[in-house]
């Protein structure tokens, strides 16, 4: 029995080829069980993100299955799908999920989101009893792989986007960030991944101003702020603590006068502006201005090209943890793989020995002699334990096959 897994993602495959092969959740209600239907696969579950889809199964089955049943399963031609596959079996597949679930494999190195998706996946399959001892056992040491790694290393520290290095700015400057009243000006992906970790981190004064009202709205009632338009900035800004610009003019909206006048409206109370726009949404004579605190977002790829660093630093610890527990569940597996044939082998030979007891007793009913029916039994229970093992060192023996021969010659060696 094998572990497998087989997916694609951001490094192998384009986006458009990523989402033909991914999962709605729809779609996993019939997919993992018709996965689970394919010949030989004992154990399955799918992941599948915008950045990867990948399938884990445990069983007697092979690459090219999975493979083949992916394809068809989204309709895609097979030889498509390969060229942008990769595939791993068992020590290398342990890895590959220690690795994606800690982080290590993310379009953003050490970002934590991954692990989340991992045991929502996990969780789906466990559900729809697609999980059984193996899987249960790969999973659950998966998940404590990537506390460690958390916990041990700075794999997921440091920011690494220029929105997550942003707040981080705003947390050193502000002790209290919770307290700090933050206006966000534009409300595209940017400003609202912003406005995501702002939200995280306990800001509850959240203002959102943007070209159209209507989508000002839509970030701001999902972080329960207040939408406003680009006109209304003369207003807001003496009452912003932090301003976090990135719209796509291709002019400066925020110029030296409109801060110079908020300052004095807040009589002197700083104000820290982060500009992530390219081109620049504030001018940068807002520097000149007695408290204001205008960083660009070149200030913060400086931070963020060093915190990278840090952190393939810190991934090279994490590839060391996960060596190691991929042996120990490794070590786990062959054990399971040893107790697996110890059970069967037992399990034939009492069976063997019922069926020759049932025999004898049948003769003994029917008159026939104790010594005889005992002369018999032990003749026959003879034969038969020793009829396979005979065959098999013969075929040893003629293959010129030592190791075997050893192990045999050990078996029946004298203990003294």
């Amino acid at each position: 029995m094998t572990i497998f897994a087989l997916g694609v993602n951001h490094k192998t495959a384009s986006v458009a080829l990523r989402e033909q092969v991914a999962f709605t959740p729809e779609q996993l209600h019939q997919a993992l069980p018709a996965l689970r239907e394919q010949t030989g696969v004992a154990e399955a579950v799918i992941l599948s993100t915008c950045n990867r889809t990948e399938l884990y199964c445990h069983g007697a089955t092979s690459t090219d299955m999975l493979l083949g049943w992916l394809a068809g399963y989204h309709r895609i031609p097979l030889e498509q799908l390969r060229e942008h596959c990769y595939a791993y079996q068992d020590d290398a597949a342990i890895e590959h999920l220690m690795a994606v679930a800690s982080g290590l494999d993310s379009l953003v190195l050490g970002e934590p989101q991954i692990l989340g998706q991992v045991k929502q996946a996990y969780q789906f399959a466990r559900n729809q009893a697609s999980v059984g001892t193996v899987m249960e056992r790969l999973f659950q040491s998966t998940f404590r792989v990537a506390k460690t790694v958390r916990s041990e290393t700075k794999v997921g520290e440091n920011a690494v986007s220029v929105a997550f290095a942003a707040v981080n700015l705003a947390r050193q400057i502000f002790a209290e960030l919770p307290q700090s009243r933050v206006l966000l000006v534009g409300a595209g992906d940017t400003a609202e991944l912003v406005a995501q970790h702002l939200t995280e981190h306990g800001v509850q004064q959240l203002m959102v101003a943007n070209r159209t009202l209507e989508r000002a709205q839509v970030v701001a009632n999902r972080f329960q702020g207040q939408a406003h338009t680009l006109g209304e900035l003369p207003e807001l800004l003496p009452q912003a603590d932090i301003v976090i610009s990135s719209t796509a003019s291709p002019l400066p909206i925020v110029g030296k006068g409109l801060i110079e006048k908020a300052l004095k409206e807040r009589k002197r109370r700083p104000i820290l502006l982060i500009d992530l726009a390219v081109p620049r949404d504030i001018e940068e004579q807002v520097n000149e201005l007695d408290g204001a605190y205008l960083y660009t977002v070149d200030d913060l790829q400086g931070i963020i090209t060093e915190n990278l660093r840090n952190r393939e630093e810190a991934a090279e610890e994490a590839k060391v943890i996960i060596a190691e527990h991929t042996e120990a569940f490794s070590a786990w597996l062959r054990q399971l793989d040893h107790v697996d044939v110890i059970r069967d082998y037992r399990q034939r030979v009492q069976q063997m020995a019922q069926e020759q007891l049932q025999r004898a007793h049948n003769q003994l009913t029917s008159g026939k002699s104790p010594e005889a029916v005992l002369q018999e039994l032990t003749q026959r229970l003879t034969n038969q334990f020793l009829h396979q093992p005979t065959q098999l060192m013969r075929e040893a023996g003629a293959a010129g096959d030592d190791l075997t021969l050893a192990v045999f010659q050990r078996l029946i060696a004298d203990d003294e």
